[in-house]
Parts: C-alpha cells; structure tokens; sequence
C-alpha cells in the first residue's frame, strides 16, 4: 500500500506542475502549443530529451543487451553525446534560421511540398503502426508486473494488461495533447531528475548486494569476476560489433539525435539558439553517464544470477525485484510511469505537430487561423491515441521489442537522414532526387532486411546443422557471417542513396540555388562556447572508448 501511495503521490504532483506551467502559454497560437511558446530553457530542454527516449524498451531491452553482450552495447548511449554535439553545432542553428516547427518544413523549403508530405508520412506511420503501440505494451507489462495487477484486482493476465495500456495512454494523452510541448517538457524535466536517482538506485544497490553491502567492493568483483565483458569493442556475432561504430551506429545516431521530430522538437521550441545548444550541450554530456542507468544492471544482472535466467529481457526487473528494497517499490515504479508517459506523450506530440502544419494546414483548409490548426490537431492526436490503445494488446507475441525496433525504424530513417544532409549541404539537388532517394532507400531496405536477409541466414543455418554444429555460439557466429549487420546495410544504403542524388543533381541541377533566408522568428546568435565544449564532451567519448578497450 505505502508503494502505491508513493507512486500516486509522485505522479500526481508531476501533474499539477505540468498544468502550472501551461498556464503561461498560449494554446490557440500554433507556436505556443507546439513550440511550447518558443520558451523552453536549456535545462528544461536538456531534462526533456533525456527522458524523452528513455522508456521501458530501452531500460529493459538495453540492460537485456548488456547482459548477453557485456559493456560494447553502451553505443547505444555514449555515441548519442557525439550526435548531439553534430545537432547542436550544424543542424540547430539551420532550423531555428529557417523558423521551423517541423523538420519537414525545411523538406518543403528546400525541395518541395510534396517531399514534404511524403516526411511526414513516413514518421507518422512509424509513429502510430509501431511506436506508440509498442511504448504502451512494454510499459504495460512492466507496471503490471511491479504492482501485480493481476491479483489486485482479482483479473486475467490480459485484462490487467489492458487496463494498464489504457490508463497509461488517457494519462499520457492529456499532458501531450491537451497540455502541449510545454506540458510534456516540463514534465520530462521532472521525471528525468527522478529517472536518474531512481536508475542509478538500481546498480547501487546491485552492487552492494553482490559486494557484502560495499558498492566498491560490489564493483571490484563484478570486473574480477568477468573482465572480458567490460570490453568496448564489440565482437564479431554481438549486437553491436565494433566496427558498425563507423558505420550505420553513428548514422542512426545523427538521424534520432538531429533529425527525428519526437526529439529535435525539443530544440525546436528553445527560446533563443544558444539555450537550445547549451540544452543540447547538456544532455550530451549527461548522456555519457547513460550506461549506468541502461547498460550496468544489465551486467550486474548476469553476474547476480550467474547468467541463468531464461530471457535476456527479463535482466533488469528480475535485478529490481531481487535488490530493491520494498519501501522504494513506489518510488521506482513513479519513476519508470514517467519514462513511459515520456516517451509516449512526446511521440504523440511530434504526430500531432506533423499533423497539424503539415497536412492539415499545408493540404486540408490552407486558409485556417491558428487556433483552427491546433484544434484539428488535437483531434487528431486523440484518434491516434486511441488508436494506439486499441492496437497495443495486439502486439504481444511479437518478440524482442528493442530488436523489432531497432529493425524497423530503419525502412524510414536513413532515406529521410540522407535528403535532409544532401539537402543543407548542396544548393542544386532537385525534389526529383529526394523523392527518389526516399522510395529507393525505403525499398531496398525492406528487401534487404525481410526478404533477402533472412532468406541468406536460414539457408546459412540449416547447412551448418547439416554439417553438425549444434553449439549455440557457433550458429550465431554463422548467423553473423551469413549477412551483413543490418547497421552496415544502413551505411551503404546511405552512401547509394546520396550519390544518386548527387549525380541527379549534376546531370539534372534545379534552376536557381538554394539559398535558406532568416525568417527573425528566433534569435540565433550562437553559445560563445558551442565548439569547445562539443570537442570536450567528444575527446571524453573517444576517451571513454580507449580506457575499456580490450
């Protein structure tokens, strides 16, 4: 009851503090609802991308990683400091330049309207077909099981699932449709400074527990006892072998860091160009200290249970159920409903944004006011959640959650990471060439990843059992061989796409330059110091790297 307690008393408040905050902005004016006003500071930004990635697919699947691969999965985390870096020195200042709300926005500036929209759809489907269903299963599961739903309320397993996905997306859709950017930031804010001393609970006391309650002592014998896994360079079979680093890591890294609308709309709504970069700067810098959150319980988890759980994923709530004291149950359980809400209402937020500027105002009613845009916008995002809440149940044989993600997201993110560079770095690429590349990268990807792919890995498969290998190492070091990583299929899609555009644009060059005019909307004087502390927080990646490689 006292865990209960605690978690509606901490919810509750992040609550009324989100409300509080959206009394000073304006929701009929499309600025001030989408962009939060154009008033968000960097620690309030900084807060808000924080947790607005980190839910229970990440805290889980990412701990699961790490207990079957050791500390080479921390790229997940470390290498998003570089990201932010790039995002903050490139890629901000050209947005707030151009006034944007969308990233898409810059697409029809640059290239045309319809490129635009194709963007925009591609993120919505992302959006509603995978992400937010997925965000609310795993946070169900995850709730349901902490509180034990099931025998609370004297129901089935899949009942009590429903009524968590449920209460989560009405809770959820309330701060992101009805409160706005500022709404989801300010809460974000709170429940990241919440996540951290919740998360960094967890490996505390999962050291103390393998040490004979020392933390050091706890460590030492964590590294004693298993020193090849804190190894940064990733083997050849593991889920992110080193040399995908070069590749298509950094790649994603880039598109969700700088160019994905669930997070760079956080910067987007910065008051001025130097908050939005020290937000950024911050949150790199804090991203550094990732892994102890989402990659350490991991390996104290294999350690504690001498690797004998039957699912990776079950890594990190069996090491919460084992070390965590009963009083903080609630605590911890807040904490977590706000990295679900989190993530959930910033993806809603970011749908109703699209849906709002660029299809509804660009393609439905072209002459609506303001007020008009936000009011079909909200509509919008309460049929989405619904949506979501309807299709969420339906997922639940669908596997390893971050893994599916992770696949998935690749049919949209490289096509739209590659016209947006060519598009800031060239002046005389046409729309031709976007829509192309957008197709192309799209198609190729799905054959690659579903059709081809797993036709290579399962022919691989059955002639290495033919032969006799039965060894569970040995075959997923023939699963390996069999196809390239699908980070490196990233990369070279990458590189195909964008000389193709490029070699449109040559034989095939638009009329007139492209030249991006300052709309005087944001300031955009930049921080005095964006480049030296970006170098800092890069030279401590690169150092990090060197300090655990084996």
């Amino acid at each position: 009851m006292l865990g209960i307690l605690s978690f509606l008393g901490f919810t509750l408040l992040v609550g009324i503090i989100s409300y509080l905050a959206t009394r000073s902005t304006d929701e009929k004016s499309s600025d001030g609802y989408f962009l939060g006003g154009r008033s968000l500071t960097a620690g309030v930004i900084a807060g808000s991308l924080l947790l607005t990635n980190l839910s229970t697919e990440q805290i889980v699947g990412l701990n699961g990683s790490a207990y079957k691969d050791g500390l080479s999965v921390m790229a997940w985390e470390t290498l998003a400091a570089i990201a932010m870096v790039v995002a903050a020195i490139f890629l901000l200042p050209r947005y707030l330049k151009g006034g944007l709300t969308t990233v898409p926005q810059f697409l029809a500036n640059r290239f045309d309207v319809t490129t635009k929209t194709i963007t925009s759809g591609l993120f919505l489907t992302g959006y509603v077909v995978v992400l937010l269903p997925v965000i609310l299963y795993s946070g169900s599961v995850a709730i349901s099981g902490m509180f034990n739903v099931p025998e609370m309320l004297n129901v089935s397993d899949s009942t009590a699932l429903v009524i968590c996905i449920w209460g989560i997306g009405i809770i959820g859709s309330i701060y992101a449709v009805f409160g706005g950017l500022k709404a989801v930031a300010v809460s974000d804010s709170i429940n990241a400074i919440g996540l951290i001393i919740g998360g960094i609970l967890i490996p505390v006391f999962g050291l103390m527990a393998i040490g004979d309650g020392s933390v050091l002592a706890g460590l030492d014998t964590l590294v004693s006892s298993d020193p090849e896994r804190f190894d940064s360079t990733g083997n050849h079979g593991q889920e992110v072998p080193f040399s995908t680093i070069f590749t298509g890591m950094m790649l994603v890294q880039l598109f969700y860091w700088g160019t994905n609308q669930q997070i760079i709309q956080r910067a987007l709504g910065a008051k001025n160009l130097a908050e939005g970069q020290k937000g950024l700067l911050l949150a790199s810098f804090l991203k550094i200290l990732g892994p102890l959150i989402l990659v350490l319980p991991g390996m104290i988890a294999y350690h504690y249970f001498d690797g004998n759980l039957e699912s990776s994923d079950l890594a990190y709530p069996a090491l919460v159920g084992a070390v965590l004291p009963k009083y903080l149950v609630g605590f911890f359980a807040a904490v977590l409903f706000g990295a679900i809400l989190s993530s959930f209402n910033s993806v809603l937020n970011s749908s109703v944004t699209l849906f709002g500027i660029d299809i509804y105002k660009q393609h439905i009613n072209k002459e609506a006011p303001e007020g008009t845009v936000v009011k079909y916008g909200k509509i919008f995002g309460v049929c989405l959640a619904l949506a979501a809440m309807f299709i969420a149940p339906l997922i639940a044989n669908a596997g390893s959650l971050f893994n599916y993600l992770q696949e998935i997201n690749g049919i949209y993110n490289i096509p739209i990471l590659t016209i947006i560079v060519v598009g800031y770095l060239t002046k005389r690429v046409p729309a031709i060439a976007a829509k192309i590349a957008i197709f192309m990268g799209s198609g190729l990807y799905i054959v690659s990843q579903f059709i081809v792919g797993p036709y290579r890995v399962e022919k691989a498969l059955e002639a290495a059992r033919a032969s006799g290998i039965t060894d569970e190492a040995a075959l997923n070091l023939v699963e390996a061989d069999a196809y390239p990583h699908y980070l490196h299929v990233m990369a070279i899609l990458f590189l195909l796409n964008a000389g193709i555009m490029l070699l449109i644009g040559k034989f095939y060059p638009r009329k007139e330059a492209f030249e991006q005019q300052y709309t005087k909307q944001v300031e955009i004087t930049p921080f005095k110091y964006v480049k030296q502390f970006g170098a800092i927080i890069c030279l401590i990646v690169i150092g990090v790297y060197i300090y655990f490689a084996k």
